[in-house]
C-alpha cells in the first residue's frame, strides 16, 4: 500500500516551500510543461528547468527543431493564454519513492537582454553542462511563476 498524503499549496505558501519538496524539485532534471491554445487544445512537451525559489526557467535552446522558436506551440500557447502547468514526477519500480509536484503557472516568455535573462542563464548552465557551450543569450526562456502547486508521494508529505 502506497503512503503519502496529497498536500495542495496556494499563493501564499510559495515562499515557504518545505525543504522535502525543494529537493524534490531540484533532484529531478526533467519535467513535462503543459500548454493549451486559445481552443484549449493541451500540448505537453518535456523540458529541462531550473527554478530560484520563485520561479521556473525553461530555456528555447539549440536543439533541433522543425520551426522557428516564435513558432514552436508551447510558444504560441504561452502567447495566447499566459499559463502553464508543470509537472515534475519521478517513478521507481519501489513504489514507496514516487512521487510528483504540479504546478500551476502564469507563463511569459523573457526575451534575450531583458532583466533576469542572465540570471536564469546562470541557473540553467549550473543545472546542466551541456548549456555551458551552446549560446543561450539569444534565444528566449520560458518563465513560469507558480499559483497553485499540488504535490504527492511518501517522501512529499510535509511535516507541520
Amino acid at each position: 500500500m502506497l503512503q503519502g498524503e496529497k498536500v495542495e499549496y496556494f499563493m501564499a505558501d510559495y515562499i515557504q516551500f518545505n525543504d522535502t519538496l525543494l529537493a524534490f524539485i531540484q533532484a529531478e532534471r526533467v519535467a513535462r510543461l503543459a500548454t493549451s491554445d486559445a481552443e484549449g487544445h493541451a500540448h505537453v512537451v518535456p523540458v529541462c528547468y531550473a527554478f530560484d525559489g520563485e520561479r521556473f526557467y525553461s530555456p528555447l535552446d539549440e536543439k533541433p527543431k522543425r520551426v522557428g522558436e516564435e513558432q514552436l506551440r508551447r510558444v504560441r500557447n504561452i502567447e495566447a493564454r499566459r499559463e502553464a502547468m508543470l509537472l515534475i514526477d519521478r517513478y521507481d519500480d519501489d513504489w514507496s519513492k514516487l512521487g510528483y509536484v504540479q504546478v500551476w503557472c502564469g507563463a511569459a516568455l523573457l526575451q534575450p537582454g531583458k532583466a533576469g535573462h542572465d540570471v536564469a542563464l546562470r541557473l540553467l548552465r549550473e543545472r546542466y553542462a551541456q548549456y555551458r557551450s551552446m549560446s543561450l543569450e539569444s534565444h528566449a526562456l520560458i518563465v513560469l511563476t507558480p499559483r497553485r502547486v499540488v504535490a504527492w508521494g511518501p517522501a512529499l508529505t510535509p511535516t507541520r
